[in-house]
């Protein structure tokens, strides 16, 4: 599901489970401990995806046969990747490697840079579209990446949009050419970080970047079970049950 490459100081980990890079219950376990091993060992890390694919978001046909206790537990350890990755101690890319629906800018929107191609690449937070909604760790950072009038804007309506787009609303950071120039710019991204004062900036980084740690302070606020009962509402299970279906006769 992972793979890992060193480049010098930096470590690659690449989302490898195609077709659609989907977030399962294992594959989030696996990358929450991949990110963990990578901030104590490496200088800096990218995440990366397939080419034309980074990640569809939610293994949703995986999680319409959990019970009600197994979402609760796919819930919080998917909160748990997003705290790891907003608490990384060390400069944190995302190599959008195409498509980036839903969990796929979720994850991204916790690290330091976002960079996709250019081309007809989707992302958004389409949580809405489907019958779901976004936790409040969510829409914080959200908000701080694009600003509250924005935010509000997407959200609501479970927009998806092209990169550019994405990338005028400040949802990423840089657009590469194609989608063979994304790791290799992501890369470049840490290594000129790296090249900086090594305490100056960290110290800095630490400090521009609490407001992200706090949004995960108050664990009443992670809206797990709230998120739970949307889940199992009737409207939300025949909307995912039928983009399962319309997904399986492609």
């Amino acid at each position: 599901m992972l793979e890992i490459t060193d480049h010098g100081m930096v470590r690659e980990i690449r989302i490898a489970r195609p077709p659609a890079n989907a977030l399962s219950v294992d594959l989030v376990e696996k990358l929450t401990q991949a990110l963990m091993t990578a901030g104590e060992e490496a200088g800096a890390v990218v995440v990366s995806g397939l080419p034309g694919m980074f990640s569809a978001g939610l293994d949703v046909p995986q999680l319409l046969q959990f019970e009600r206790s197994d979402i609760s537990r796919f819930w919080q350890i998917f909160l748990r990747l997003l705290k790891t990755i907003a608490e990384m101690p060390v400069p944190t890319a995302f190599a959008m490697t195409g498509h980036a629906p839903a969990g796929g800018i979720v994850m991204a929107i916790f690290g330091d840079y976002r960079i996709m191609p250019r081309g007809n690449f989707k992302t958004g937070l389409n949580e809405v579209q489907v019958g779901l909604a976004v936790s409040s760790p969510i829409l914080g950072a959200v908000v701080r990446a694009v600003g509250p009038h924005t935010a509000v804007r997407i959200l609501v309506a479970g927009e998806l949009m092209d990169s550019e787009k994405a990338l005028r609303i400040g949802l990423i950071d840089e657009l590469a050419a194609d989608s063979d120039q994304v790791v290799a710019r992501a890369i470049e991204w840490c290594e000129q970080h790296l090249a900086l004062p090594h305490l100056a900036m960290t110290t800095t980084r630490e400090m521009a970047r609490s407001d992200l740690r706090d949004l995960f302070d108050d664990r009443s606020e992670l809206g797990v079970e709230k998120f739970v009962d949307i889940w199992f509402s009737d409207a939300t299970q025949a909307t995912l049950k039928a983009l399962v279906d319309r997904l399986g006769s492609r």
